[in-house]
């Protein structure tokens, strides 16, 4: 399938590496509105670099929207108006109304559109899928060590828009309330925030992103009934433990958590083995999956629309105009 890449800056290129790994794509050439770092690029990796986006669109069946988000939109609808399939970063767009939009149009040009909210391809958050029934309670961290590149982005945008998805994907229930509160530290945006998500369901979620954080982190913690799941985005690592009726007498190495009634529940713990893949190599391999097999995209533009509305609902509670530039 050919297919032509929008966008040569950091996440281009690994976009544009990756794709030149996958059998099934053709990497028909690049576009990047910095013809220099275009050239660069193309020459680097061997491919074509396009002077112009439609003439780019015009010799390829799909197109990989790479560039920075105020421009997700028009390059968007621009593929989608000429029947090219599209995948796009995250967020979706610059505004819900853009996101929306997007998707009357995907619906009429009746082509596969996918968004790249890579965290649902890490391997340790496919490692918990099967163990997630009812979630109650979820608790996010994603905290990031200082970079001056995309603080000029909230912090909810940066970074939260990626644990939003995934709740959002784990919990099945409408949003009943929502509570956020945040400090910007050294940029002009929110650089901490915290969010409090109230499901109809009785699911509560607690999610915090930094970007001013003395270390690295993105770990996830979902509890259930009997159940507390959790995932290690970051070191790649998931962990189970779950609890179970007692029958019979315990054996020498069972843990054993004793109630009320005398009731005993043994405590299992469980660590699912991790198969190492790269997600973004997945995710544009499941996005040429849909396309060939006539299939919904594993994040179809719904769940992209649905977590850039939840996170300009959180940024309004901060008191944050949700213009991306």
């Amino acid at each position: 399938m050919k297919i032509g890449v929008a966008g040569a800056g950091h996440l281009g290129k690994i976009h544009i590496k990756l794709i030149s790994e996958i059998p099934e794509l053709e990497l028909v050439g690049i576009f990047d509105v910095n013809q220099e770092n275009c050239r660069n690029v193309a020459n680097e990796y061997n491919v074509q670099s396009f002077t112009s986006y439609d003439e780019m669109i015009e010799q390829v069946e799909a197109v990989d929207i790479v560039t920075p988000t105020l421009s997700h939109y028009e390059l968007a609808i621009k593929a989608l108006k000429s029947f090219k399939h599209i995948f796009i970063e995250k967020p979706i767009t610059n505004t819900v109304q853009e996101a929306k939009s997007l998707l009357e149009i995907t619906h009429e040009a009746n082509v596969k559109a996918q968004v790249g909210h890579v965290e649902r391809f890490n391997p340790a958050f496919k490692a918990a899928e099967s163990y997630f029934e009812h979630p109650m309670f979820i608790e996010t961290h994603r905290l990031a060590q200082f970079n001056p590149r995309g603080t000029d982005v909230p912090v909810v945008l940066d970074l939260m828009i990626h644990d939003l998805d995934i709740v959002l994907k784990v919990v099945k229930s409408n949003i009943r309330k929502v509570s956020a509160s945040g400090v910007a530290v050294v940029s002009d945006t929110h650089d901490i925030a915290n969010a409090r998500i109230e499901f109809d369901n009785g699911c509560v979620a607690n999610l915090t992103a930094s970007r001013i954080s003395l270390k690295n982190m993105r770990k996830s913690r979902f509890f259930q009934k009997d159940a507390y799941i959790s995932v290690d985005f970051l070191e790649k690592k998931t962990e189970i433990i779950q609890m179970e009726e007692l029958n019979g007498e315990p054996g020498p190495f069972d843990l054993i958590l004793d109630l009320n009634d005398n009731q005993r529940k043994k405590i299992l713990i469980n660590q699912p083995e991790i198969s190492m893949t790269n997600a973004i190599k997945e995710e544009l391999q499941t996005f040429h999956s849909s396309i060939v097999n006539d299939t919904t995209p594993i994040v179809p533009l719904e769940d992209g629309y649905n977590a850039l509305k939840i996170a300009n609902e959180i940024l309004d509670k901060l008191g944050t105009v949700s213009v991306i530039s």
